[in-house]
């Protein structure tokens, strides 16, 4: 445990420590472990420890900025999420950093941005301030995050919802999609390791069907695309080019959730929900 002007550990480690599901210190896009950053202030007492993986920043450092989280000093999530994303390898996966302190409801996208404000002259914090658009607060996964910058980005369509639950005519739920183009009709879905075992193949395909015999397009990315997203993008301008074609009578679904259905998709309703709301809905959100 730090003395108490001696900081607290920020970035990954401190959003990990703070419960956050996707930071264990693995880099998105894969390598090495990164290492501990302490954030120190000014305090020159402290020096980096290279032999055990800890390293300081001696950026400026408010009292505000520090929590004390089970006998241990880390910087608010605001803050050390900010830092991720200043000293991401780009702006892309500083927006995935983002998305995913999101996904465990320790920031929200307004509070980083309202914090990021305040930080002019930092280090890195142009590229955080570009990243923040980016994001968004229900993706599920850091591929997730990745595929809506190739939709939005690199193939130019707007913005995808993430994870808007698609109902049936009848408000029978039909499926969550990955992505959804909720006005031309489009859902996308990512299809990682875990999506090739013959069970989990099948229960894709049976959703895959549904969707579209509603009226809904479908574009898969897969693991083999994170490295070059080329046959995604073509896969997913294709259909758009059958969407567009799609009579307005077979569209038999709508994002319009029936009365008795409790909202996840955003920072502020997951905060709203009660313990066993929170316990019931989030569980597969918990580490």
């Amino acid at each position: 445990m730090l003395p108490d002007d001696w900081g607290g550990v920020t970035g990954w480690a401190g959003l990990s420590w703070l419960q956050g599901r996707w930071f264990d210190g693995s880099p998105w896009g894969g390598g090495p472990t990164r290492p501990v950053v302490l954030a120190v202030g000014g305090n020159r007492a402290i020096r980096p420890q290279p032999e055990c993986r800890v390293e300081t920043s001696e950026e400026r450092l408010w009292d505000t900025d520090i929590l004390l989280v089970d006998g241990v000093r880390v910087t608010h999530a605001a803050r050390s999420v900010c830092f991720e994303m200043r000293y991401a390898r780009d702006w892309r996966l500083a927006a995935v950093s983002l998305g995913m302190a999101c996904f465990n409801d320790l920031v929200s996208i307004d509070e980083v941005s309202a914090y990021a404000a305040g930080l002019n002259g930092w280090t890195g914090i142009p590229q955080c301030r570009k990243a923040i658009p980016f994001a968004r607060e229900n993706v599920w996964s850091p591929q997730e995050a990745m595929m809506v910058i190739h939709w939005s980005v690199d193939a130019g369509f707007p913005p995808p919802l993430c994870n808007v639950p698609v109902f049936g005519p009848d408000g029978t739920l039909l499926g969550v999609p990955d992505l959804l183009d909720p006005v031309v009709g489009v859902a996308g879905e990512y299809n990682g390791a875990l999506h090739l075992v013959d069970s989990r193949r099948a229960r894709d395909l049976v959703r895959e069907d549904l969707f579209r015999s509603h009226g809904l397009e479908c574009a898969t990315m897969d693991t083999v695309d994170l490295a070059d997203p080329t046959d995604f993008l073509r896969r997913l301008a294709a259909a758009y080019d059958r969407a567009v074609h799609i009579a307005p009578e077979r569209r038999r679904w709508t994002i319009e959730p029936p009365p008795w259905w409790v909202d996840t998709t955003t920072v502020a309703a997951r905060r709203a929900l009660s313990d066993q709301q929170r316990a019931q809905l989030l569980a597969h959100r918990v580490a």
